[in-house]
């Protein structure tokens, strides 16, 4: 039976369908390659251009190669953009994995793992944040996520699927042996950002906020390795088939790392010291988001390899100096 990942041509998507590959699995990709790259696809998986939100298309694909799970990445990202236009963030956020769903539940397939995100938490009441925490998304984006994971638990009520839903912190990094990572040029991801500064493909890096209730004024975020973030992927599919529960988990690794801390730590490992220039609050930004991991940890028997900052880093700017940029 085969795995459907949607968005496979992308940064997290390309990593986990490696991951999928490396222990037999079979993987068809559907992406659209709006910010995906065919070059990011393993050699011999299969590539269907196209969009999630085609239903027809997303049946066909299903029966033909005989899914019998789905691994949904596909979305729109960036919240300042989903501030600025959010509507087309519901479209093909929202309304495309409801499409998704449908098509799942038509062909009989069982297993749904969905790419969350810690955004649905907005302004967390404590940190670390739990799974049970109450959900109070900042954008667009955040809320978008909000709305499909809650389909997804009503479709899983009324047509017997079940589903892991990952809400992942904030993944950096890149693939340890160098076939896969952040390739779109113009990503807003810091470590990706502070890289490029480094390689002198970026003029400078600007600090969104100095004046965040945290101890040097700037955001603290909770950075994980995409290998490890894989990883969970590969376990979550393991427990479904194992007739798991649907369960929802946190993905990060518990620790909060300033966006201070990431530029320095990028300037140590890179020896460039990139020039900074700071600027106000980005609307729809929360001060702090820190994962509580610990049902991650016991339930999926996940244990992250690459949690150390400045390996986190090495690896992104090893990707950089690959000089990949996205290419469809």
């Amino acid at each position: 039976m085969t795995v459907l990942v949607t968005g496979g041509a992308g940064y997290i998507g390309s990593q986990v369908t490696y991951a999928l590959i490396s222990v037999g699995e079979d993987v068809v990709v559907l992406d659209n390659l709006s910010t995906g790259s065919r070059a990011l696809v393993p050699k011999g998986v299969p590539l269907v251009v196209g969009s999630t939100g085609d239903r027809e298309l997303v049946k066909e694909i299903l029966r033909f190669h005989g899914v019998n799970a789905i691994i949904h990445f596909a979305a729109s990202i960036v919240v300042p953009d989903s501030m600025r236009d959010p509507l087309s963030y519901y479209r093909n956020n929202t309304i495309n994995t409801c499409t998704l769903i449908e098509a799942a539940v038509a062909t009989g397939v069982k297993h749904i793992i969905f790419s969350s995100t810690a955004a649905v938490y907005g302004n967390a009441e404590r940190s670390p944040v739990s799974e049970d925490d109450p959900t109070l998304p900042l954008s667009p984006y955040g809320s978008s996520k909000l709305m499909s994971e809650i389909m997804l638990r009503d479709a899983a009520l009324s047509y017997g699927l079940r589903y892991v839903i990952l809400r992942y912190f904030n993944v950096a990094g890149a693939d340890p042996q160098g076939r896969t990572g952040q390739s779109t040029p113009e990503a807003s991801h810091l470590i990706k950002v502070a890289c490029q500064a480094a390689m002198g493909r970026r003029s400078k890096v600007v600090v969104f906020g100095t004046d965040y209730p945290t101890p040097d004024g700037t955001g603290l975020r909770d950075y994980i390795h995409v290998s490890d973030l894989a990883k969970a992927h590969s376990a979550a599919l393991v427990y479904l088939r194992g007739g798991g529960d649907s369960r929802t988990f946190n993905c990060g690794y518990g620790r909060g790392t300033s966006v201070m801390e990431v530029i320095d730590a990028a300037k140590r490992v890179s020896g460039v010291d990139f020039p900074v220039e700071f600027g106000p609050r980005r609307e729809g930004d929360p001060a702090a988001l820190i994962a509580n991991a610990s049902r991650l940890r016991a339930t999926l028997s996940w244990t992250p390899e690459f949690s150390d900052l400045d390996t986190i880093i090495a690896h992104a700017l090893s990707w950089e100096r690959r000089g990949i940029t996205r290419s469809i």
